[in-house]
């Protein structure tokens, strides 16, 4: 005689097991369901006002520029004209304070100053003004609307888990995205495309490995995972029905599939059951609505003239950029464009020089975009890597070349739109742009707390926690239960920098 439990458990994997027990898997089942004015309700089960968010937002959605491989803060954002007094002079033992370096320039007789060959031009905007390098002409144009942070630091000082830290607030792989943790908090605002939109921009220089884990969902349930939208080819791997199947064949098909594993899900319980169904009426959705997205020949040469002549080629940084503003038109929450091959040990010069040329044009006219389509005040656009570069150089010095090595202590990062203040700059660093400091220059030695920040810094669980701050969300009380364990974005730590919010 079969015996149902003893079937069940049979059935049940323990991957199943945790999903069950973790009540907020069942939670966000059923927020996706009922949709996103009954998202993050309080205990009381009343819906809150603000549409269901903790505080009335100031965004509406993300627009994240994601410059993988460090950017140099030092040659592209943080002005420092002392260091060419000091050039290729070792840099001073005070200043390093025995931080931690990375292997690649340990083994260095001398850590030479390396200063920048770049001019930098001061665009007054406030007391102080916002210095930009001439590597970055276009983005200068749209400095007025940019809050740029020059204190942001990390702990991590490689590649990967630099990135998985920043992206998951977490240097260990398995942790949601930032993406995630949004479409699970606020859902979708068009059901015909994705929550969470992610781009690969092609670049000329040697990539970074890229995971999909860094716009995944870890142990979230995987409908808010980011789509990954490719730039050849059908823009979502089999998205086109096969030949001699209709659109009324996929809906049948479609239909027979939700029974079943409807009957599967009230059978097992298993959560992702419900995910797979959502994601199979999400993709039927997007045949109709993904093509028409990605045809860019709408789009009149006023446009191309803001995001440059590379807009009109699929997979470019600026093809991207007009995409981004189209998904946002379109209301997608998240969007996110990693652009790879930052990461300049030997040749800054020639590599950061094309990186710029990609990118400085199509930010510029990402921004001018979404000002004259009115999308700029309820977007929030970000534009940073994991970390920056170091005051020393890396490997030979010269006038006219030089690299830098990570450096993880301080970098600068850009926000826009989205309730951030403008024309201002948040942070100061040393004469080398090496560590943080305050006001009267005295360096600062900050470390992400969950009770009291250093005045003046960020920390990439504050970058997180603002980012959800102005999206209407307390990231303290943004959580998923999980093998008995409430997590969140930022962990136990993270605040609000709320000198840059409006």
């Amino acid at each position: 005689m079969n015996d149902p439990v003893r079937e069940l458990d049979l059935n049940l994997t323990r991957r199943q097991l945790f999903g069950r027990s973790a009540l907020g898997v069942g939670t966000a089942a059923l927020a996706g369901l009922l949709g996103p004015d009954l998202l993050a309700v309080e205990g009381d089960a009343k819906p809150k006002p603000h549409g269901g968010m903790h505080h009335a937002p100031k965004a509406k959605r993300v627009i994240y520029l994601f410059m993988s491989g460090g950017p140099s803060h030092l040659d592209l954002w943080d002005y420092k004209p002392k260091m060419r007094e000091l050039f290729g002079k070792p840099l001073p033992d005070h200043v390093r304070d025995g931080q931690r370096i990375t292997g690649m320039t340990s083994r260095q007789k001398t850590l030479p100053v390396c200063p920048s060959k770049y001019k930098f031009t001061k665009h007054e905007n406030n007391d102080r003004g916002v210095w930009v390098s001439e590597l970055l002409p276009h983005t200068a144009t749209v400095v007025k609307d940019l809050c740029v942070v020059h204190s942001v630091f990390t702990e991590a000082i490689n590649h990967d888990p630099a990135i998985t830290y920043i992206q998951t607030g977490s240097q260990i792989p398995g942790r949601p995205s930032l993406g995630a943790w949004l479409s699970y908090g606020l859902g979708r605002m068009n059901e015909d495309l994705p929550g969470y939109v992610v781009m690969h921009a092609r670049s000329r220089h040697a990539e970074q490995s890229l995971f999909e884990r860094l716009w995944g969902t870890g142990f979230m349930p995987s409908d808010h995972q980011g789509v990954l939208l490719r730039s050849q080819g059908d823009p979502v791997l089999y998205l086109n029905n096969p030949a001699g199947v209709s659109r009324k064949d996929r809906r049948a098909q479609l239909d027979a599939l939700a029974a079943l594993n409807k009957a599967h899900h009230k059978r097992f319980a298993d959560p992702e059951v419900l995910s797979r169904i959502k994601q199979h009426e999400l993709a039927y959705r997007m045949q109709a609505s993904v093509p028409e997205l990605m045809d860019l020949s709408k789009e009149d040469d006023e446009t191309f003239k803001l995001y440059g002549e590379d807009a009109r080629t699929p997979g470019t940084f600026a093809a991207c950029c007009l995409n981004a503003r189209r998904l946002a038109e379109r209301g997608v929450r998240n969007i996110q464009i990693f652009h790879r091959g930052w990461d300049a040990h030997g040749n800054l010069v020639g590599e950061h020089g094309s990186q710029c040329k990609d990118v400085d044009q199509a930010c510029a006219g990402l921004i001018k975009d979404l000002k004259r389509k009115g999308l700029l005040d309820d977007t929030l656009v970000i534009w940073g890597g994991e970390f920056g570069r170091t005051a020393y150089c890396q490997g030979k010095l010269s006038t006219k070349n030089y690299g830098r090595d990570h450096h993880p202590r301080c970098f600068s990062v850009w926000m826009a739109g989205g309730g951030v203040k403008t024309g201002i700059t948040y942070g100061r660093t040393d004469d080398f742009g090496y560590n943080i400091t305050d006001a009267d220059g005295n360096v600062l030695k900050p470390q992400p707390s969950k009770d009291k920040r250093t005045p003046g810094t960020m920390h990439i669980h504050d970058l997180n926690a603002t980012i959800l701050h102005l999206l209407g969300i307390d990231h303290t009380r943004l959580t998923y239960r999980y093998q008995g364990r409430d997590f969140r974005l930022t962990d136990v730590h993270g605040h609000v920098i709320r000198d840059i919010v409006m």
